[in-house]
């Protein structure tokens, strides 16, 4: 006799979620990056609609800085299941002048223009993403559904109650949503149905050897926009990553884990969140990821 356990409740909330609000919206876009969490995202929607395709594109908001390892799993992934890719790129904000290189040199930050002008180009009126409560501060205070005014802004006082799992997607011309089905999910919750699902992900999300050097308590990359400083050496080890952004402010771990059994156990063991552990753009201050999302970001 079958159970309904966990990560059941968990899958059966997020295709809810997902065919509630798809069928509420005119025009939504899911942002896909490649990383885990959007993996998942990706996989649920496919449950979701099947054997119908996916009803919505996806967009990245490409910074550049990626790791050649993710963009090369997210086109694949893409043709696959055969979606439309929207690519908005901070690099052509650059080069026209709309934006400016930090002095940090991370682009984390740049993406909430372009993320806003993809919205507002395709005129999709909710995006997709694979937020959850338990990653940071700021994302534990937003809904499910969360609206956004005409400036793609959040205002973290002006939020709708979701009462008995309804969700009201209802917004202004102008307006749009963000919606995140992985809400309630945790990183162990999440890694957990990645095993139970067979996922594939991103190869540098398991244990491998690579070039690093330690910045801020963190294990850096070596690569074109991640270089040592002169008093920082280069040394080999064995590592992994728990989140993906730019290379320049993702650290690594040290890890043993070559296979997601490896992971599900190593990251049951773990007391720091995988943001506030390996990403240097979440250090600005305090306040770091609220500031950016009541301007737009995700």
């Amino acid at each position: 006799m079958s159970t309904f356990n966990h990560l059941d409740a968990l899958e059966s909330e997020a295709i809810h979620i997902f065919r509630e609000t798809t069928a509420e919206l005119e025009r939504p876009v899911l942002l896909f990056s490649g990383g885990k969490d959007s993996v998942v995202m990706l996989h649920l929607a496919a449950k979701a609609f099947w054997p119908g395709p996916i009803p919505f594109p996806v967009m990245h908001v490409d910074t550049g800085h990626n790791f050649p390892e993710v963009i090369d799993f997210r086109d694949r992934t893409v043709e696959r299941l055969g979606l439309r890719l929207v690519v908005k790129s901070v690099q052509d904000y650059i080069d026209d002048g709309r934006l400016t290189e930090r002095r940090d040199g991370t682009r984390n930050p740049l993406q909430t223009m372009p993320l806003l002008d993809g919205i507002t180009e395709n005129r999709f009126d909710a995006v997709y993403g694979g937020g959850r409560r338990d990653e940071e501060k700021a994302r534990a205070k937003e809904r499910i559904v969360s609206l956004r005014d005409e400036f793609g802004q959040w205002d973290p006082r002006n939020q709708r109650p979701e009462l008995w799992n309804l969700y009201n997607a209802r917004h202004r011309p102008g307006e749009h949503v963000r919606v995140f089905p992985l809400s309630n999910w945790t990183e162990l919750d999440v890694w957990r149905y990645i095993e139970r699902e067979q996922i594939e992900l991103p190869s540098l999300y398991y244990a491998h050897e690579r070039e690093v050097f330690a910045r801020d308590g963190m294990w850096l990359a070596v690569g074109p926009v991640s270089q040592p400083r002169e008093e920082e050496q280069v040394i080999t080890k064995q590592v992994r990553y728990r989140t993906v952004g730019d290379m320049s402010c993702t650290g690594a771990v040290e890890s043993d884990a070559t296979d997601v059994s490896d992971v599900v156990v190593e990251v049951a063991a773990t007391t720091l969140t995988e943001r506030g552990a390996t990403r240097a753009d979440d250090r600005i201050s305090e306040a770091a990821m609220e500031d950016r999302k009541k301007e737009g970001y995700f």
